[in-house]
Parts: structure tokens; sequence; C-alpha cells
């Protein structure tokens, strides 16, 4: 790879943004942010006029995109298609997500994640699988047909080793703790969500080792005065806390006031994205369902929410306006919150010298939005 730099633009660093420098790209890493008269004379120049540069954003529950749903079709190839397709709407990293279904489902999206990673897919970082360990009383859109148990044969597929970042979502209600003891030591991110639990069984899950909630709000009971349930858990634990900011599946002021409740800024931002997300299609079938998407809102014939038709730049811009957070704590909570969830702070999440060189590149008050992801240059030649 050419070495670069990348100029005429502000750079959002974890101390605030800063401007009159250049971000200095080599082999793929981020080398250093330098003033403008001290870029090495080797590095080819892009001027980036007006633009701000933040850290990639990290998408965590991509269930499809681009016309493509992983369900459908859990393959490496469709996974470089979700890629493609969010990596036009400044997703630099992500878990393709497979939404409950039979185990040989399960298996199958656990090999093309494999394949995908070793071969070096643009953007993926592991795997999601949403279920099929939930309750049927916050099913939501999943079909219960396919809820099981963790037995040992599906303990067998998520223990073994696995060279990305393994997220399961369960209802701790329905899994026992030495399972997700377990589970942890393998290294699975274990969170909640579609659950039914009380106050202390989300409690004592977090002990053993659950560390995040999926969609907050969505598919578990409201916090109530008797019955906090796993929303008052959550916003009084250290669990990492996702939101899907698309201002139909959780209204602004309960994401505010979520947003407040984690002072400890453990609150991230998903899609939960499905196959119309990236297109202009007002329709796409899951599970035998036609899903319909009106204003943005996608819903089956009953009403239920199906995912979202959300991408990860308009989640920033949505988090900005609904939230009524700055740019740079919205762009927070899409890169350095999602790459702490999942233990690849290290490498992502930030713009610094050392960390891989993942980037969204932002034009105010413009909808577009470019990405470059593991230093690769192609988007940003010839502009």
């Amino acid at each position: 790879m050419t070495a670069f730099a990348l100029t005429g633009s502000t750079i959002l660093t974890a101390q605030g943004p800063l401007s009159g420098h250049a971000l200095l790209i080599n082999q793929g890493i981020v080398t250093g942010i330098v003033p403008h008269k001290d870029i090495p004379a080797d590095h080819d120049v892009f001027e980036l006029d007006g633009a701000t540069l933040t850290p990639g954003l990290i998408d965590t529950q991509i269930n499809g995109g681009g016309g493509y749903l992983f369900n459908d079709q859990p393959t490496k190839h469709i996974i470089e298609q979700l890629g493609q397709s969010h990596g036009r709407s400044g997703t630099t990293g992500f878990l393709p997500t497979l939404i409950s279904d039979s185990f040989e489902r399960m298996e199958e999206a656990w090999h093309a994640a494999h394949e995908a990673i070793e071969q070096g897919v643009p953007g993926c970082l592991g795997l999601h699988l949403e279920g099929p360990f939930l309750n049927e009383a916050r099913k939501g859109i999943h079909n219960a047909d396919h809820f099981r148990p963790l037995d040992d044969k599906a303990m067998a597929l998520l223990t073994r080793r696995f060279p990305g970042k393994l997220l399961l979502t369960i209802a701790p209600e329905q899994v026992d703790h030495t399972a997700i003891q377990s589970l942890v030591t393998a290294g699975v991110v274990v969170a909640a969500g579609h659950t039914a639990a009380t106050y202390q069984e989300t409690h004592d899950a977090l002990a053993a080792g659950v560390t995040g909630f999926t969609h907050l709000f969505n598919a578990m009971p409201p916090m109530l005065s008797r019955e906090p349930g796993p929303v008052a858990a959550a916003l009084e634990s250290k669990a990492w806390c996702s939101l899907i900011a698309d201002g139909h599946h959780v209204d602004p002021a309960m994401m505010r006031l979520a947003h407040r409740a984690k002072t400890d800024g453990r609150i991230l931002l998903v899609t939960d994205a499905m196959a119309a997300a990236g297109t202009d299609a007002t329709e796409f079938s899951f599970e035998g369902k036609t899903i319909h998407i009106k204003e943005g809102r996608c819903t089956d014939e009953a009403g239920t929410l199906a995912g979202s038709n959300l991408t990860m730049d308009q989640a920033v811009r949505n988090a900005i306006a609904m939230l009524q957070v700055p740019f740079a704590e919205a762009v927070r909570m899409a890169s350095q919150a999602p790459a702490q969830f999942l233990g690849l702070d290290r490498s992502r999440g930030t713009l610094a010298a050392g960390k891989i060189a993942d980037i969204t590149i932002f034009w105010p008050n413009q909808a577009k939005t470019l990405t470059i992801i593991n230093g690769d240059s192609s988007s940003i030649r010839g502009l």
C-alpha cells in the first residue's frame, strides 16, 4: 500500500477536533497526526476540503443491507455484499447478524464469518448470533419455532476457536449461569436481549458475565416502579447498551434518559439493519412474511417492528438531533464505544498512531460519507 496523507480537514481525535494537521497512513496503519508542513515527502496527499475525519463507524448488528439478508444466505459472499453496502454509509467494521434460525443455519453463519475473517473481507469483525436462546414472550419479529435451549451441541459450536469477535444475544432467564461463564471464558461476548427477565435475574446474569444489552428497551419489559426489570439493571450497571436511533424503536426522550443515566458512556449505536437498508426498496421478505417500509419504519402486517432501514452515518446524525449530543459524542457512540464493547479498542475506535486506518469521512451539511477501510485509499482517489 502507498503511504498517503489526508489534509484540508478536521481530524476528530479522542482529545477533540484538530485542524491544520494531516492524518498519515502507511501500510494500513495510522502512523501519525502532524502539521501540514511535516507531511513526509514520500506520501501521496489527498485534499479533503472541509471534511471531518472520524474513527470508522462500527456496527455490531447488521442483519442485511443492499438487498441482501444474512439469514437468507449466510455465506462469505453475502458478508462481502453487506460490507460493501454499509461501507457506502460510514461503516468500516461490522458483525453480520443472524436472527434466530435453525442450528444448521447457525453453523453456516459461523463458517461464513470464519471464512470472511480468514480471507480478509473488508470490515468483517466477527459474527453476532441474535438468538435462538431467547424468550418467546419477547420474541419481536423472531420466529419462536427456532428458539431452543443452550445445549451441549450449541455450546460446542459457540466455544470453538473463532478468529474474530463472537457476540451472542441471549435471554438470561433462559440460560444457566454456568453456561454464561463458560461462554465468556471461551471469549464470547454475551449480551441480554429479547428477554422477560426480572431485575434480579438480570443482575445475576451480569454477575455471571453478561456485558451488554441488545437494543435496549426493545423486546424487553418496560421499567416500572415495582418491577424495574432488565432496563433498570442495564442502566445502573457497567454493561454496554446498544440503541437503535431511528426514531421508531425508541422514543428520543427515552434515548436521552438512557444516555444521561449511563454516566460511564457505555451507550453504543447500532442499526439492526435489514435487507432494504441502503436501497430504495419499499418492502422485503423475512421468514415468509412481507415486511413493509413506510417513512423508514419496517413492520410486518401485524405492525411488529422488523429491524430497521437505518445506516450508521444516519444513526450518528439522528443521535445529534434526538439525543441532543455534540457531533463528537455521537461519533464516539458509533466508533469508540462499540470497539470497547467488543474488546477491539487497542486497534480500532479512535484516530491515533498505531491504530488500524479505518476512517469515516463526513462533510458538513451533506448526506454523503466516504470510508477508508484498512488504509485502502481507493475510495478517495479521483475526488
